[in-house]
């Protein structure tokens, strides 16, 4: 159909609808974009007035007190300003323990330079200090007993806000809820401020404070009440408390309490609490609310790395495993230079925070020329205690290793091993300031199915240091060394090889060890270190140049550390850290880029 023949079929009507419409959708988007120059005008426009105060009360008047926006034209405009100015600087400078400013206005004399502003000077006078603070308590925690006695004189001496110090109200109201909470925290979580005062005298500029805590009675710990559990039996719950019936209450156990079910695979969500009520506090109830995450769990995930290639993974993922609260984890990994199949079935945390696991798995590898196939069954102590984990595990290992050109061997060992590593980070997934230390020995004997004596130790230190407000500096150490007779006869896992990613970059993934024939095996020592510089250009983007060394050898005397040194671009991205770094390797002088991320669905 032509344009001439779609307009000819237009009712006049129609068009004058439209024509309407355009205008008004003109005038609007015309008026809109003079609103926003406006707006911006008035945001690019200076104020008509400026404000002359001390430094550290010059910030707070600039936030807080809006300056007029047009010129004071007459007496009247001055006035009408000068009033909201006493009345809201006032009240403003009272805040930080000002009671008696003066306000003056220096407006423009009519010999003045034309454009002249007018400038609000602000003297604040004398500032009101503390010199008497009062606390008194009432209730349990007045009771005349030396052990309350001891904790009121200590809840006085650390009262912030003492004698001597300026009156201030934020200052005030942070000393009064900090004295609340603590009182709160141990035996009374009815406790409550009675009455709270400041007296404050401008004219001598003086600030009296007292302040009265009922602490109520003293509260001990009842029964759980647990809401929202069905799959699971409530020895799941009950076994994770820190507190019995009848004990003391106290606040840090109940907070406790709830973190160790909210990191419980089986609950989306879990929130603990008592309710302050006086009358049940001989054995007040603690409320456990609990929203039960679904049970079995598909995912499946992609990425890259430059030490294994391309990689594809499927996990299955079961929270209540023969209705017993068993977490099984089951997952088929496929990189280019390495395949995994792994199963694992673990417990639930203890009070204590130890844990149980068996796993068996089967890996196939091929790196650096050395073709691994290995079959592995193991059961494994766990505990993790605040900011230290320990695991220690009896494992049984079946090696083929095929080293082209090399000695093809089926290795076997059962292996006692343990594993201590303390995690001290401001971030655990971008951290920034911190430290993280690794140690882990273990070895076998010919007497218990092993085919070679050995003892396998190993440290790691990693360290990051905080240079002013952008940068970090980095700084990495390891070392291991197997006491062995031979290499032979021990798995590649108990053995040392270097280079690649978290290791010397410039050399290809584990290309620093022993050869054997046409391939890199596994040698009895090894040493690395790095040191890195970050800055960060954004809180997303940064870049970074480090020197890396190391090697791995079948003795110390044959070690010979390679260099390699570059530098890269750091993003934080969502689904974690991201480095890309292009290395050269002293050794060959050859340019090698390293490269990691990964990405769950």
């Amino acid at each position: 159909m032509s344009v001439a023949k779609s307009l000819s079929r237009i009712h006049p009507a129609q068009i004058r609808i439209s024509v309407r419409l355009l205008v008004l959708i003109l005038f609007t988007v015309g008026n809109g974009g003079v609103a926003n120059a406006q707006q911006s005008d008035a945001k690019n426009t200076p104020p008509a007035v400026t404000i002359s105060a001390p430094e550290p009360l010059r910030d707070l008047l600039k936030t807080h007190f809006q300056l007029p926006m047009t010129q004071l034209v007459d007496e009247t405009d001055r006035a009408t300003f000068m009033r909201r100015a006493r009345k809201q600087i006032s009240e403003l400078l009272a805040t930080e323990g000002y009671y008696t400013p003066t306000m003056t206005l220096h407006s423009a004399t009519p010999h003045a330079i034309p454009g002249t502003i007018p400038v609000l000077e602000v003297i604040p006078g004398p500032r009101t200090l503390v010199t008497e603070v009062d606390i008194e308590f009432k209730g349990d925690l007045a009771t005349d007993e030396s052990g309350r006695r001891a904790r009121i004189e200590k809840l006085r001496a650390a009262w912030p806000l003492g004698a001597g110090q300026p009156f201030r109200s934020p200052a005030w109201e942070e000393a009064k809820a900090i004295l609340l909470s603590s009182v709160a925290a141990e035996d009374y979580a009815a406790a409550e401020i009675e009455e709270s005062k400041a007296e404050v005298d401008s004219d001598s500029h003086k600030a009296r404070l007292l302040v009265i805590v009922d602490s109520g009675p003293a509260f001990r710990f009842g029964n759980l009440e647990i809401k929202g559990l069905s799959r699971y039996d409530p020895t799941l719950i009950t076994g994770l408390a820190p507190f019995k019936v009848g004990d003391s209450y106290r606040r840090d156990q109940l907070l406790s309490f709830q973190t160790k079910l909210q990191n419980l695979p089986q609950f989306n969500s879990a929130a603990v609490n008592i309710k302050p009520d006086a009358v049940t506090h001989q054995a007040a109830p603690v409320e456990v609310v609990l929203s039960e995450a679904q049970s079995q769990r598909v995912s499946v995930g992609a990425g890259y790395s430059s030490n294994t290639g391309g990689r594809g993974e499927i996990n299955y993922t079961n929270n209540n495993f023969l209705d017993r609260a068993l977490l099984l984890n089951g997952g088929l990994r496929l990189e280019q230079k390495r395949q995994t199949l792994s199963t694992t079935v673990e417990s639930v945390r203890d009070q204590a925070g130890r844990w149980f696991s068996l796993g068996a798995g089967a890996e196939r590898t091929f790196i650096q020329e050395l073709e691994t196939v290995r079959e592995k069954v193991g059961i494994s102590r766990n505990q993790l205690y605040d900011k230290t984990e320990t695991r220690f595990a009896l494992n049984w290992q079946r090696e083929d290793r095929a080293p082209k050109g090399g000695l093809h061997q089926i290795n076997e060992t059962l292996v006692l091993d343990a594993q201590l590593r303390y995690r001290s980070v401001d971030d655990p997934l971008f951290p920034r300031d911190g430290m993280v230390t690794e140690v882990r020995i273990g070895g076998g004997s010919k007497q218990a199915l092993s085919d070679q004596n050995f003892l396998r130790t190993y440290i790691r230190h990693q360290f990051w240091y905080p240079i002013g407000k952008r940068d970090v500096l980095l700084l990495r150490g390891e070392l291991g060394y197997t006491f062995a007779p031979s290499r032979f006869g021990i798995p590649q896992e108990y053995l040392f090889r270097a280079g690649g990613i978290q290791s010397v970059r410039g050399y290809a993934f584990q290309h620093l060890g022993v050869r054997e024939g046409e391939a890199i095996v596994g040698g009895r020592t090894m040493a690395t270190g790095t040191i890195e510089y970050n800055h960060w250009f954004t809180r997303e983007w940064g870049a970074a140049v480090f020197t890396d060394v190391g090697d791995a050898a079948d003795s110390v005397r044959q070690l010979d550390l390679a260099v390699g040194y570059g530098g890269g671009v750091r993003w934080r991205s969502p689904v974690g850290p991201l480095a890309l770094d292009l290395a050269r390797g002293q050794r060959d002088g050859k340019l090698r880029l390293h490269f990691s991320i990964a990405v769950a669905f």
